[in-house]
């Protein structure tokens, strides 16, 4: 009875492409690339490939593993095994809560670029030909900010309003697949481009350079690399145990966990297969940093001509699939956890309402972040350095990244702080108070046979959560210090 009222998935394919949508979203299609080009390329790729072997499929695991077995999303699963680690679940809400607050501010944002290229191949608006100076523009035209981030934040709504399998789950497979189409094409385009191989011989050459680069070296390789594997596959914001919650004892969990990492791995490469052999080709800098999303990549659809236009419009028609999948299972979180409280409480859950006032809520919450200009100045509200009276230029007076716009603000404490930190005490808990075991035996439910035992369980104990330390560390680090 309880199932029939959370809802649960149609079919395992179904799952599988709600998850890796919800692991596929910007951190893939504009994180990897840029965070590859800041951290050397190749030694960026080979390091983030081993942390996904060695650490991300064994939190998607346990992730999973704590849904599944109790039916319930990330608090009531937590609660289950005992009322004194609810906390680590409402960590993981409140982290997908404060994401999607700014999360959604730069859905709208794309969504706005994907109309000024659709607007320039209707010829109604020359967008392409406004250059890396339309983002300036943006950041201060605060009705379309607004407008934009409203739209993107009422789809949202209305996909999760819908329901596990005729929202969710629908939605996922058809923007799934037509992501990895349109992705593959904007990949083989620009394969044909001039001097495209510059790009690929960036990431694929071996090369080790930046080890020996005295303001990143190893261990900032190392900690850029945790951070964007950690974040990418949705770990610590308890989407996965969510989604795990309403999936078939019959399916093969292990199997699942494995094909995730993989399908999310491969689109973030196929990203960087799109994105730097673009920036090679048209004489762009790899290393764009945040703005390579916005300035660089409508920089190289300008340079192509014509046809940029077109190529635009795909480009960031994937980028908003991209952020769609990933927002619906953060707001999902949310909903799922007042779902299974108002169950608990012997009522009947109405998800449209829960939806719609958690989304209604959210808007309020960033409305800071869609009209400080990302901390540019001089805008509708003040970005935090502003209120503080802290200058960019003043370092000693504590100017940080946690407070040059309300968008780091959010990010410093729900991606900087929560997540890191409820992902280190449920590696633990699985690792040491739960045992390992709990985790087998659900795999092992139907007749499944769990593979590497001796391998999980010194993941579990040793390895992530040393990994979970360390990506603590360095994200503190880089936020506050």
């Amino acid at each position: 009875m309880q199932e029939n009222k959370r809802g649960s998935w149609g079919s395992n394919f179904g799952f599988l492409m709600a998850a890796i949508g919800s692991a596929v979203g910007l951190g893939n299609i504009w994180g990897f690339p840029y965070k590859m080009g800041k951290n050397g390329g190749f030694a960026f790729l080979i390091i983030y490939l081993l942390l996904v072997v060695f650490v991300g499929i064994a939190i998607m695991l346990g992730e999973l593993a704590l849904g599944r077995k109790t039916g319930l999303a990330a608090v009531g699963a937590y609660g289950e095994f005992s009322k004194k680690h609810k906390w680590v679940g409402y960590l993981g809400v409140i982290s997908a809560f404060v994401i999607l607050a700014f999360y959604c501010v730069l859905g709208g944002m794309v969504m706005r670029y994907m109309m000024g290229f659709l607007l320039q191949i209707l010829g109604l608006d020359s967008f392409v030909g406004q250059g890396s100076g339309f983002f300036g523009f943006l950041l201060y035209d605060h009705g379309g900010m607004l407008f934009f981030f409203g739209l993107f934040m009422i789809i949202n709504m209305l996909i999760v309003a819908g329901g596990v399998q005729k929202g969710i789950e629908r939605f996922s497979m058809v923007g799934m697949p037509a992501l990895f189409v349109i992705l593959l094409f904007v990949v083989v385009f620009v394969a044909f481009q001039p001097g495209a191989i510059e790009g690929y011989k960036f990431m694929l050459k071996p090369n080790l350079d930046v080890f020996s680069n005295p303001e990143i070296g190893f261990l900032g390789v190392l900690k850029a690399a945790a951070g964007q594997m950690f974040f990418s596959l949705s770990l610590g914001m308890g989407a996965m145990i969510t989604y795990g919650s309403y999936l078939s004892k019959k399916e093969n969990l292990q199997r699942n966990a494995l094909i995730i990492p993989f399908a999310d791995t491969l689109i973030a490469v196929l990203a960087g297969f799109a994105v730097m052999p673009a920036c090679a080709a048209f004489g762009v800098d790899y290393g764009g940093g945040p703005g390579l999303l916005f300035v660089s990549m409508h920089t190289v659809f300008e340079k192509m001509g014509n046809f940029g236009a077109f190529v635009g419009f795909l480009f960031y028609f994937l980028v908003f699939i991209a952020a769609v999948t990933s927002s619906i299972s953060l707001l999902e979180v949310c909903t799922a956890n007042r779902v299974d409280k108002a169950i608990a409480k012997g009522k009947e859950p109405n998800r449209k309402k829960i939806t719609f006032i958690y989304g209604a809520i959210i808007f309020i919450v960033g409305l800071p972040v869609a009209l400080d200009a990302l901390g540019s100045g001089g805008s509708a509200i003040k970005a935090p350095y502003e209120i503080l009276g802290i200058t960019a230029g003043d370092v000693a007076a504590g100017f940080r990244v946690w407070n040059d716009c309300w968008l780091d603000l959010y990010d410093a404490f729900s991606e900087g702080v929560l997540m890191p930190l409820g992902a280190l005490f449920m590696s633990f808990l699985i690792g040491w108070k739960y045992k390992p075991s709990t985790v087998f035996d659900e795999c092992e439910q139907n007749g499944n046979k769990f593979r590497g035992k001796l391998f999980f369980t010194l993941c579990f104990k040793f390895v992530v959560p040393v990994a979970m330390l360390f990506v603590l560390w360095g994200q503190v680090k880089d936020f506050f210090f």
